[in-house]
Order: C-alpha cells, then sequence, then structure tokens
C-alpha cells in the first residue's frame, strides 16, 4: 500500500501509521500489531455495551456539568452510532489482548472521537470519551451489560419456547405408553407424557436458576475507575450511568455495591457461565435421549421417528441421521468447554483487577448465543415434529419381563425372577409366561401387568 494509504496518527508513546479510512487512531493500531494471534473479534454484543456506556457517560457527565453540551452531544450521536452496529468494522482488536480489555475501550475512544471530530466537534478519546471511567471499570461493565441483554434478549426467551414445546408434546403423548430404561436396560413402563415432563422440568429448572443469577450479573461497577476507590470521576457518577444504561436496555442494572469485588473479580459472569455450563448438560441429556429413541430403524430401538431433513450418508443411499440433536450436543461440549476457560479466568483477578476479561467476554456471549439458536433448533426441528413408532413400542412393552415387578406384592420377588428368566429366555410376553408358573385368574394378571396402569400408579392418574 501506499503512503496515500496512511495516515499519520500520534498518542502518548509518539506518532503511528493508521489507515486513511480507519476511524480508530494510535492506541488500537498498536493493539492490532502487537496481538496478530486469533483473528477473533470483540462480539458485537460487547461493541454495543460499550457504546452504550459510552454514550450514558458523556450524558452524566454534563449533567454533573463536566462536559459542555456540545461535546457531550457529539459523543452522544456517535456512541449511538457505535451501539448499533454501523461501525463494527472499525473494532480490529484481536481478543487476545490485554487482559484489562483496555485496547478495546481505547479502540471504542477513539471511534468515537474520531466520528464526533468528523461531525466538527473537537474530542479528545481520553479527556472527553473517556471522563470519569477507566478500562478497569469499563470492561466489566460491559461484560455485565452484553451477558445480560442477550440473556433477556435471547437464551431466557429460547427456554420459554423449548419448555412449552416439551410440554405440548408431553400433552399430546399422555397416553402412549413405553418401556422404561434404567441403566439402558429394560426397566418399569411410562408413558412418553411423563418422559417429556422431566425434560420439561429440567428446562424450567434451568430458566429459574439463570433468572436466579441474573440479579448478580445486573450490578456494574461503573464508577470505580481505576481500583475500585472511583479515582478521578464524580461520586454521583456510577449510580446514574447505572440508572441511563437500565431505562436504555429495559434491565435493571445498578452500581455494584462494592466496586472492589467488580474489577478485582468476575464472580457473576463465572457464575453464569455455570448456569449455562449446568443447562448444557440437561440440554445433552435431552438430545442424547433423542438419538437413543430415533435409532435404527431396524436394529435400534426406533420408538420415534425423527424428522428427516437431510441425506445422512455419502455413501449409503436412504441413511437419515439425528443431525439437529448431534449439532446440539456438539453446542453443549463447546459450552462446557467455555466454561472450564472462563474459570480458569475468573480466578485470574490480581489484587485489585482481574486481567482476562476479553476472553470471559467472548467466551460467555458465545455460550449465550450459541445456547438459545440450539434450544429453538431442538424445539422446532426434532421436538415438534417427531413421531411415535407406536407398533415398535407395544411390541417391546408386551416382551417386557419387568413388569413381572407388578406381581411382587403378590408371589414375591423369587418367583417373579423365575417368570422374568424364562420370558427372556424364551422370548414370550410375560403375561403369557405369568399365567404358566401361577394360580392366578388371567383377568387379575392382565389387570397386575397393565402397562398403563402401572405407569399411572405412581402419580395417581
Amino acid at each position: 500500500m501506499s503512503d496515500a494509504d496512511y495516515r499519520t496518527e500520534r498518542d502518548s508513546m509518539g506518532e503511528l501509521r493508521v489507515p486513511a479510512d480507519a476511524l480508530y487512531g494510535a492506541q488500537t493500531q498498536r493493539a492490532v500489531e502487537n496481538f496478530p494471534i486469533s483473528g477473533l473479534r470483540l462480539p458485537r454484543q460487547m461493541i454495543r455495551a460499550l457504546g452504550e456506556i459510552k454514550r450514558a457517560a458523556a450524558m452524566v457527565n454534563h449533567e454533573l456539568g463536566l462536559l459542555d453540551e456540545t461535546r457531550a452531544h457529539a459523543i452522544r450521536n456517535a456512541a449511538e452510532a457505535v451501539a448499533t452496529g454501523l461501525h463494527d468494522g472499525h473494532f480490529p482488536v484481536d481478543v487476545f489482548q490485554t487482559g484489562s480489555g483496555t485496547s478495546s475501550n481505547m479502540n471504542c475512544n477513539e471511534v468515537i472521537a474520531h466520528l464526533a471530530c468528523q461531525a466538527g466537534v473537537e474530542v479528545h478519546p481520553n479527556d472527553h470519551v473517556n471522563m470519569g471511567q477507566s478500562s478497569n471499570d469499563v470492561f466489566p461493565s460491559a461484560i455485565h451489560i452484553a451477558a445480560a441483554a442477550a440473556l433477556h434478549d435471547r437464551l431466557l426467551p429460547a427456554l420459554l419456547h423449548l419448555e412449552e414445546t416439551i410440554l405440548l408434546r408431553a400433552g399430546e403423548l399422555k397416553n402412549v405408553v413405553k418401556t422404561g430404561r434404567t441403566h439402558l436396560m429394560d426397566a418399569m413402563p411410562l408413558t412418553f407424557g411423563q418422559e417429556l415432563s422431566g425434560w420439561a422440568s429440567q428446562i424450567h429448572h434451568a430458566r429459574e436458576r439463570i433468572e436466579t443469577s441474573l440479579p448478580r450479573l445486573q450490578a456494574l461497577p461503573i464508577g470505580g475507575t481505576a481500583v475500585g476507590t472511583g479515582v478521578n470521576t464524580h461520586p454521583a457518577f456510577g449510580d446514574r450511568v447505572a440508572d441511563r444504561l437500565s431505562k436504555r436496555f429495559g434491565i435493571p442494572f445498578r452500581r455494584m455495591e462494592n466496586c472492589f469485588e467488580g474489577l478485582s473479580s468476575q464472580d457473576a459472569a463465572l457464575e453464569m457461565s455455570g448456569q449455562l455450563r449446568t443447562l448444557a448438560a440437561s440440554v445433552m441429556k435431552i438430545a442424547n435421549d433423542l438419538r437413543w429413541m430415533n435409532s435404527g430403524p431396524l436394529a435400534g430401538l426406533a420408538e420415534i421417528t425423527l424428522p428427516a431433513l437431510q441425506p445422512g450418508s455419502s455413501i449409503m443411499p436412504g441413511k437419515i441421521n439425528p443431525v439437529i440433536p448431534e449439532a446440539v450436543t456438539m453446542v453443549c461440549a463447546q459450552v462446557f468447554g467455555n466454561d472450564t476457560t472462563i474459570t480458569v479466568a475468573g480466578q485470574s483477578g490480581n489484587f485489585q483487577l482481574n486481567v482476562m476479561l476479553p476472553v470471559i467476554a467472548y467466551n460467555l456471549l458465545q455460550s449465550i448465543e450459541l445456547l438459545a439458536n440450539a434450544l429453538e433448533l431442538l424445539a422446532d426441528k426434532a421436538i415438534r415434529g417427531f413421531e411415535i413408532n407406536e407398533e415398535r413400542i407395544q411390541a417391546s412393552l408386551e416382551r417386557n419381563p419387568i413388569l413381572v415387578t407388578a406381581l411382587n406384592p403378590v408371589i414375591g420377588y423369587e418367583r417373579g425372577a423365575e417368570i422374568a428368566k424364562k420370558a427372556y429366555a424364551e422370548g414370550r410376553p410375560i403375561v403369557e409366561v405369568a399365567l404358566e408358573m401361577t394360580d392366578l385368574p388371567e383377568e387379575r394378571v392382565r389387570e397386575l401387568l397393565d402397562p398403563m396402569a402401572l405407569a399411572r400408579a405412581a402419580t395417581g392418574d
């Protein structure tokens, strides 16, 4: 590239060449050159959160008489443009950067200052855009804002949608009895409705856990500045910025009671990551249940047939695979890995500052986004449309010797075991063998071994 493709910018360390059309300045360029590591960029949600913080800060500083009206409105307008995503291409800093997120905070400051200057207002990235702030309180606040917004806007609605979809199918299938399984082996019967109600309860409790953890994520350390003391900022700054952000997002953000915690640790983010890990474990169980139930169609369980979405093999014609549950289990594996990264990063608070903030932001937001997308797909492309293979289910149920458990109170465990073994060995229905090996009337045997009655016995349905 020719010299015409660059301009010269200056910061406290001296002059530096910057691409001529870049909205950022020297500090961002230094970060671009210092961290050519992954090619991963700060998530959109984080850029939005940074822009909203800068917008709120400018207006609060004006209210407090610290920033003139012209500059405040210029910063506000530029920050809104950043928050809405108009300039994401000018945020080139790698996720793997300085652990405080200073490079990304300054990237945001420089873009906003440059936009304000383009509008004819002289604005300095540090003196004006970053007024009353430090990367050390801005970046942790942005993590909390971005994650809370993503949870409210994406994951919690997706969880509710999945729960409602499961409950809908549970209602539709409440009278379909199937063989239960423990240790992957035949067990006592239950209905599909009962089985799916367990899934729905898992998802319901996952939603409750996330909602329980949200208040701590909605506390912002804004106003703590460099080390948590609030040096160089107005005492009312943090509360007022949090109040503006709360109204802007429709989320009850508040200033954290102890900013020393908010800068030195990322416990709230780590707690939320743990909730996402638990959710991922629940979802993996559900997805794997679907895969087992769909297995076959001839040599597996073949209890259900998942919607056929695409050819399953490049060599075996006619093969259809459970692609949605498989994709969902991979998402869950990624969330487990992200949680491990966040756990390591969460304990990396050295004295007054956590120094792995960008990777926490990236992994936490990725987990939220992946889960939200995966849950919607699981609901709409797997659970909503699977079909029941009633003949296969009934055949397996009739041949299930474990039904003899219901005779234990009448004939005893040992006699019941003998009946079960004979039924297994001869591949015969348990009712038929029980009639041969007991003196019970046929009507009584059929009554005791009725799968639907057994499934409903515990619930009283």
